[in-house]
């Protein structure tokens, strides 16, 4: 379910499992907006990312404190009164309530596609800490949106343009762009 919030400070967090291209994705619907893009892999403690590089697939006690870390960043923009984007897995329903706790108006966009896609780009992915043999448990821990959470789903096949297009679309902000100067 998508809520009209024309005009309000809102956040939305482009969700995925890893290699859906939430980062790639949510940061070309931030520079349409002209909102600030907050990559949520980088408030990861370093215990969580030690713990991914060596295969090991984090647990809800791992995630628990790096979603509230987000959480607390999202409270920050909406204190400010700004607007923003964030890449974060959010897999659960109850790892997106904790992300909502953060503000009024916290939207989802999941970045989904084939697992075929989403192993070839693991597999030609460099300079990141996520390894592709952890792929199946985040596909075993995602919980798709649920008709009463706000936001859309947008296919990772889409060329990234596309994407944010249909995005802008379906989240009620077409006609929302940064001021050029």
């Amino acid at each position: 379910m998508v809520a009209a919030v024309s005009g309000a400070v809102q956040h939305i967090v482009v969700m995925g499992v890893s290699g859906a291209g939430k980062s790639t994705t949510g940061e070309a619907l931030a520079r349409h907006l002209g909102w600030p893009f907050v990559e949520g892999d980088s408030f990861h403690p370093e215990a969580n990312v030690a713990k991914m590089r060596a295969g090991i697939p984090l647990d809800d006690a791992d995630r628990e404190p790096w979603l509230w870390a987000l959480a607390t960043e999202i409270a920050r923009n909406e204190a400010q009164r700004q607007s923003s984007v964030m890449g974060c897995s959010s897999l659960k329903r109850a790892y997106r309530d904790i992300l909502r706790t953060g503000a009024p108006v916290v939207r989802f966009l999941h970045v989904h596609g084939s697992r075929e896609l989403l192993e070839s780009r693991l597999s030609h992915r460099e300079g990141h800490f996520f390894p592709a043999k952890l792929l199946d448990s985040q596909l075993a821990t995602l919980e798709l949106l649920g008709p009463d959470e706000d936001g859309t789903v947008v296919d990772m096949a889409l060329p990234v343009e596309e994407q944010v297009r249909k995005a802008l679309r379906l989240l009620g902000l077409e006609g929302k762009e940064a001021r050029r100067a």
